[in-house]
């Protein structure tokens, strides 16, 4: 090592902290608008709840205005993976407002899709939009996306560190670039704060009493973290045939979201199935005090299959996180286990299954529910990432190395 290389570091360092500043004031600025607009659609639909019998109509009309105007950043997250992968050209700056309203819009007639899709492609986008500004070439390109999505997840959730190590994740299994580490932290720590200082408050989970470390507990957390993955692949699984089933049955795109909010809005209306709609925080955050119904994962993996595969717009992480919690609480008797243990536990794992994040859905448990919890999380986390193959919520998350020898 040469004696002046960590003064020849300084500009770069410098040049980042910058870049990265810009990228989290965006992110940060756009995901309080966002969790602000979500709060008023949600109050305006359960106040309202006739509403649900427009999700047809919300459905058609986004549906036709993403094919007129919408087709370039139709990818959505997948666009952003593609573009680090790939560099090829900059993302418009479209896809902000557009992934921002349709969002809203669904969750204002009650599709039931999450929130984390609508966080990554506003701070992708508005993060493409410096490359040209700041005539970036396509290695500094691709830390900038990277940077935009770190700071879109750690703001929507509050969680800095785990939004941090989920912009290096996300992209490949098996391999994180090491080069994004800093352009990415910067971002998603100062975003967090940028959403905080606008005054958004993020939901509190209280997980509760966390058990001695002892033998039955890790081998409860084992064998819930099998079931964990196992559940994250089958979501992911799911949700890509139903899209592709839908695709091929009905061509003209707008007509699949009327169709899917016809069947949906019927479904809850008659069938009591309020539970499900929108985010569903009160359901998840219940999970966490007291039992739940054993079929309220079922419930809201179908819902949530059903509208992304019918083409509603938003992301896919909150219902992932409310699966995972009420699945936990249905584990918790079985296992001899607290209910708010299982239940945060499941709040992370089956995500880490359906992403092949590990790593950033460990620190999202230690952010959210405590230190205390981090060996249990990392061990029900890493448990599922295996057990859910190589299948995952994002195709064009690339596959460095097999997770296990036997995948090889």
């Amino acid at each position: 090592m040469k004696l002046t290389e960590p003064i020849d570091l300084l500009p770069q360092v410098g040049k980042w902290l910058i870049l990265a500043t810009l990228v989290a004031i965006l992110a940060g600025s756009a995901s309080a608008l966002f969790l602000v607009s979500l709060d008023w659609a949600t109050a305006t639909r359960e106040a309202h709840r006739w509403l649900i019998w427009l999700l047809p109509v919300a459905g058609l009309v986004v549906g036709w205005v993403y094919l007129k105007f919408g087709q370039s950043v139709e990818g959505g997250n997948n666009l952003l993976l593609d573009e680090i992968h790939d560099p090829k050209k900059t993302i418009p700056l479209r896809m902000a407002p557009l992934i921002l309203v349709s969002t809203v819009i669904s969750h204002l007639f009650g599709a039931s899709v999450g929130r984390e899709g609508t966080a990554v492609q506003m701070g992708g986008a508005l993060a493409d939009q410096l490359t040209q500004l700041f005539k970036l070439s396509p290695h500094d390109r691709r830390l900038l996306l990277m940077a935009g999505i770190s700071a879109g997840f750690a703001s929507v959730f509050g969680t800095p560190l785990a939004g941090a190590v989920f912009g290096l994740e996300v992209l490949m299994v098996g391999r994180m670039r090491y080069d994004a580490l800093w352009p990415c932290f910067v971002s998603a720590i100062v975003a967090d704060q940028v959403t905080r200082l606008w005054g958004v408050q993020h939901t509190h989970y209280a997980a509760g009493l966390v058990p001695a470390l002892s033998v039955w507990t890790l081998i409860s957390v084992v064998l819930a973290g099998m079931i964990f993955g196992l559940i994250g692949m089958l979501f992911a699984e799911a949700a890509h045939a139903l899209s592709a089933r839908m695709k091929a049955w009905i061509s003209y795109a707008p007509l699949r979201p009327l169709f899917g909010g016809v069947v949906f809005a019927a479904a809850v209306w008659f069938g009591d199935g309020w539970r499900y709609v929108g985010l569903g925080l009160p359901p998840m955050v219940e999970s966490f005090q007291q039992a739940v119904p054993a079929w309220d994962f079922a419930g809201k993996l179908l819902s949530t299959v059903w509208a992304l595969g019918c083409g509603f717009k938003g992301g896919e992480v909150t219902p992932l996180f409310f699966i995972g919690s009420t699945l936990g609480n249905a584990l918790a008797p079985l296992l001899h286990q607290p209910i708010g243990f299982m239940a945060a536990l499941g709040f992370v794992a089956v995500f880490a299954g359906a992403a092949n994040t590990p790593l950033a859905c460990t620190l999202m448990a230690m952010e959210l529910f405590g230190a205390p919890i981090g060996i249990f999380a990392a061990v029900a986390c890493v448990v599922s990432y295996l057990f859910s193959g190589h299948t995952g919520i994002y195709k064009s998350q690339r596959s460095e190395q097999a997770k296990h020898q036997s995948m090889g």
